[in-house]
């Protein structure tokens, strides 16, 4: 059985650079003789000898817009699943500021838009900035109600 000796890897000290001849590293410090890379304070990451670099050869793309609205959506099914979870009450108005509390949409939204994908099983009230008409339709159809706020 072979045993390694790993005292010296970990008692190695830091190369001390530019300190005499009999350092090994001394007079140039390493670095070869003159030319920019031997200088101090070297930032040349993404210069490619004068060529155009790749950062400015591909195009710019995409736009974010200042004025855009950001807008929660949330599905009937989705809804209908939290209240199986126990995590919404279905008595409650169900709002905004209700989901953000609970964490169930995303703090940073504006508005909030519920679509019609999937079925509800309870009757629910919903205060929203916007909905589909296939949600607002099966809300009524099980006696629920939807609010659209202005």
């Amino acid at each position: 059985m072979i045993t390694l000796n790993t005292k010296n890897k970990i008692n190695k000290s830091k190369m001390r650079v530019g300190r005499g001849i009999g350092s090994g590293k001394g007079k140039t410090s390493g670095r070869g003789v003159k030319g920019q890379k031997s200088r101090s304070g070297v930032a040349i990451k993404s210069f490619e000898g004068g060529q155009m670099p790749l950062y400015r050869r591909l195009p710019k793309r995409g736009f974010n817009s200042i004025s855009k609205d950001n807008i929660a959506i949330l599905n009937l099914e989705k809804i209908q699943s939290y209240i199986d979870k126990k995590s919404i009450n279905p008595n409650e108005i169900l709002n905004s500021e209700l989901l953000k509390k609970l964490k169930l949409i995303n703090r940073n939204t504006n508005k909030l838009k519920i679509l019609g994908s999937g079925e509800v099983k309870n009757k629910i009230n919903i205060e929203a900035d916007l909905a589909s008409k296939s949600a607002i339709e099966k809300l009524e159809k099980i006696g629920g109600s939807i609010q659209l706020k202005k």
